[in-house]
């Protein structure tokens, strides 16, 4: 079967059946290049085909190709439809600016052209709610861009950035933003713990429900605590990153150091040991959470976090034997600094077995000063009183990873096989001929919600 035939046959339909084509909301497009690759004009143009017979389209799923700063249909035929909801930028590299960037220092690198093009794809969504802005492979998008692009979009409301360089996005450009109810920052060399602070003090932020933190490198916890304490709507919370922030030097703190009386939701994920999860067990321990739920802890050093949870009988998974990652992981290997779901889960399964090996409470039936029996209570890993539940279970079913990423949406090499194996012909030249041929089953495509993101 020839590549994009199945496209062309739902764009004859949708052209022959207007009134079908009104109803259409969502589109999944075939992935049909590996990821990262450059999509050839063909296919992009036989997608915006597909796009533009659907006036009241709302998402285009699956399909997410690299926007080098130069014109393709695609783009225009999204930036058409004015009842889209979602949409995911993935800004690559254009050789023009990467030119001018020998020459010059930012800002300026992008040409008033490709400005105007960028700002005028935003014009028509008036209704687009969810964006994600990912920078591949050093892609340009200016400070000055992104402040116009996100205050052109009047019902945006969940914003993810990604992997931008100090020039394009810092801290001066975080405070700038439109009021959202949920963000996510990920892997921004120019915010700082300062711009963090200051973004939490900011009013039009006070209607953010869903923070998220990824590698942002926090040093100090005065950040963390000044947004969960000012943030007033937040009902979750994510941090992930390497080192352990800490208390500055000199700085005089009370417990709870962290707390939030509306968070329900909290992903703490810090790889390196340190002050961190101590700080943050005491401070839950001190009444700061009153309303938190849930915790997730994949790096949990010494269980701190899980002792202060409702113990659990069992945390690993019926599946989790199946993994290779699970069977190679000794009892020698549990050093506690690995971030994967299947290592975290045998650690947190073993602190509840060494806890139950000792004896909390021993009962002892006497009558007449002869003990007749006498029972012993195994002891727990967590506290009984507690109303959080401690989980390790990941964003997407399986994965050995906790918390979703980009990748996890843009990634379609299971999808993209050169065998057509819908229909049996790619094995059709064995030497046995047609008795040999045999149909296997097409790749089967797992949505990913966008608002997994947060």
């Amino acid at each position: 079967m020839k590549t994009g035939v199945r496209l062309k046959l739902l764009r004859r339909s949708l052209r022959e059946r207007r009134v079908l084509a009104h109803h259409v909301r969502e589109i999944k497009v075939p992935r049909l290049q590996p990821d990262g690759e450059v999509v050839d004009e063909k296919t992009l143009g036989l997608v915006a085909s597909v796009v533009m017979a659907c006036p009241s389209l709302e998402k285009l799923v699956g399909f997410y190709p690299v926007y080098g700063h130069s014109f393709d249909r695609l783009t225009y035929a999204l930036s058409t439809r004015p009842r889209l909801k979602e949409h995911v930028w993935i800004i690559g590299e254009n050789s023009a600016i990467t030119e001018r960037s020998r020459k010059q220092v930012p800002p300026g690198l992008m040409d008033l052209e490709q400005v105007d093009q960028f700002l005028h794809f935003h014009d028509a969504w008036d209704s687009l709610s969810t964006l994600f802005l990912f920078s591949h492979k050093q892609g340009v998008l200016e400070r000055d861009i992104f402040v116009q692009t996100l205050h052109r979009l009047p019902s945006l409301q969940h914003l993810c950035i990604s992997n931008f360089d100090m020039d394009d996005f810092d801290d001066v450009t975080l405070q700038l933003l439109p009021p959202l109810q949920s963000l996510r920052l990920q892997d921004l060399a120019g915010i700082t713990f300062w711009g963090l602070s200051e973004f939490s003090r900011t009013r039009s932020n006070q209607c953010i429900r869903q923070l998220s933190l990824v590698r942002l490198d926090i040093k100090y916890l005065s950040a963390i605590s000044n947004l969960l304490l000012h943030l007033t709507s937040l009902q979750r919370f994510t941090l992930v990153q390497e080192s352990s922030p800490e208390v500055a030097v000199g700085e005089l703190v009370f417990q709870p150091i962290v707390a939030s009386q509306q968070l329900r939701y909290l992903h703490w994920e810090i790889l390196l040991p340190g002050s961190g999860n101590e700080n943050l067990a005491n401070s839950i321990r001190a009444g700061g959470f009153p309303n938190l739920r849930t915790i997730r802890a994949p790096s949990d050093h010494d269980g701190l976090l899980q002792m202060v949870c409702r113990p659990r009988a069992q945390i690993i998974l019926p599946s989790d034997k199946y993994s290779k990652a699970y069977r190679a992981t000794d009892e020698s290997n549990l050093s506690g600094l690995a971030r994967t779901l299947f290592t975290a889960r045998k650690q947190a399964q073993k602190r509840i077995e060494d806890a139950r090996k000792a004896a909390m409470y021993r009962v002892i039936i006497e009558e007449d000063g002869v003990v007749h029996e006498m029972f012993d209570i195994e002891g727990y890993m967590g506290t009984v009183e507690s109303k959080i539940t401690y989980t390790l279970d990941s964003d997407i079913p399986g994965s050995d990873n906790a918390l979703i990423d980009v990748p996890d949406l843009v990634d379609g090499s299971k999808e993209v096989n050169p065998r057509d194996g819908c229909t049996g012909m790619w094995n059709a030249s064995h030497h046995t001929g047609k008795k040999w041929w045999n149909h296997t089953e097409r790749y089967r495509y797992h949505p990913v919600n966008l608002q997994r993101f947060f």
